[in-house]
């Protein structure tokens, strides 16, 4: 072969490897150096949460979701405490509303912590890696002090929360931001000036407000193309409404929009700095009051078993749009709990950034839509004959799935 010609191949990266955090298949076709097309499979670590979560009631349901993603542990649990709530016509204190903001923002923090860290380390800064996750430490440490755990904090609760935040944990969260803030500006010089992340982010992976739109992209993928799209702005849950929030774009930092992994960064980054002023807001505006609409667990419970509706709820998650759909019949558990992760609608994305992008930036464009595989694996259907399925075809055997489920569900009921 000559040296001017151009060999085509398909490489397959994952479902383990050392680029990827979680397990996830993604085949790259090539031509040179140059991507030319790519193909992505989910469902490497399936559980059947969902699944699972038919055979619980609502209280017990609450840990498993709080257990579909490690870093979303605050998101997942929020999302069903207020799909429930809506079906059931709870209404939460005001006070609970605030904490409830208190503790999502600080999960916000960690994760584009977090972000800013794996990043790094994709573009081969481990220093900035250590240094990143070293300053996450932080907010660990607070959340830890407030809820008794660093990762699963076991703090939300249908109707409310299960921990307040007394007058005299207040000055360690100022501390806290209080150091954020000083750092904040160190943050920034590392990942928007230092001009080998610019050669390596700029320009590369790129995702226009177009195609954001098109494909449904959310969370702060989408805002880094320009789509000033935020749950906490557009239908505001908690005490989001009281605090209007505004959709952050990298045009708040620059008078340009590229949509590449550098504006990713930035959103991320501006986001951490939101996060905070929100917080300081929250500790300054949220009311005195109770924090839990039904403290006896067992009168909760019994009120939930004789629900019968609907509710769906929508947080913005660290990656993005979260929902949680939820379905009660005058029963102890659910008929239907349905879960879309963020990560699972801003998969999309990954052909479109990644095509004419070069081989070597494949790990961190992949990277910079911050995936969490953990929360996007919600089902997987395996067929041997290797149908495709259409629209139509997957609602017809999504009915008769749930049918089935239900008719065994009344039948074990029964016997009981």
């Amino acid at each position: 072969m000559r040296l001017s010609e151009k060999k085509k191949c398909s490489i397959a990266i994952g479902p383990i490897h050392p680029a990827l955090k979680e397990p996830i298949q993604i085949e790259v076709k090539i031509e040179g150096e140059k991507v030319t097309d790519v193909d992505f499979a989910l469902g490497h670590v399936h559980r059947g949460i969902e699944w699972i979560g038919l055979r619980r009631n609502p209280l017990q349901i609450l840990y498993l979701a709080e257990r579909v993603c490690g870093i979303c542990n605050i998101s997942h649990p929020l999302a069903f405490c207020t799909a429930i709530e809506n079906a059931a016509n709870i209404k939460v204190p005001e006070r609970a509303e605030y904490l409830r903001v208190i503790y999502a923002e600080l999960e916000r923090i960690h994760s584009h912590l977090l972000f800013l860290g794996v990043a790094a380390h994709e573009l081969g800064f481990d220093s900035i890696l250590h240094y990143t996750w070293l300053v996450r430490e932080k907010v660990l440490d607070i959340i830890e002090y407030l809820t008794g755990n660093r990762i699963t904090k076991a703090v939300l609760m249908i109707g409310g929360i299960r921990r307040d935040i007394t007058k005299e944990q207040i000055p360690k969260i100022k501390e806290m931001l209080k150091y954020y803030e000083k750092i904040y500006k160190k943050l920034c010089d590392i990942f928007l000036d230092d001009p080998t992340i610019k050669l390596r982010t700029r320009d590369i992976g790129v995702l226009t407000k177009e195609q954001a739109l098109k494909l449904c992209i959310v969370g702060p993928t989408a805002r880094a193309s320009g789509v000033k799209k935020d749950i906490r702005q557009d239908f505001p849950y908690a005490a989001y409404a009281d605090l209007k929030i505004e959709a952050i774009t990298p045009a708040t930092l620059l008078n340009e929009i590229r949509g590449d992994v550098f504006d990713r960064v930035i959103v991320r980054l501006l986001e951490v700095k939101q996060s905070m002023d929100i917080i300081k807001r929250c500790l300054k505006e949220m009311p005195e009051g109770p924090i839990m609409y039904e403290p006896v667990l067992q009168k909760l419970l019994v009120e939930l078993k004789q629900v019968s509706n609907e509710g769906i709820a929508l947080v913005e998650a660290p990656r993005g749009e979260l929902i949680h759909y939820i379905r009660m019949k005058n029963s102890e558990a659910p008929v239907v709990w349905k879960i879309r992760a963020p990560t699972y609608a801003n998969m999309h994305a990954i052909p479109a950034i990644l095509k004419d992008c070069q081989l070597a930036d494949v790990p961190i464009v992949v990277a910079s839509i911050d995936p969490c595989i953990s929360c996007a694996n919600r089902a997987i259907v395996a067929d041997k004959n290797n149908i495709v399925l259409n629209q139509e075809k997957l609602h017809e055997l999504s009915v008769k799935k749930t049918l089935a489920l239900t008719k065994d569900k009344v039948k074990g009921e029964g016997n009981d």
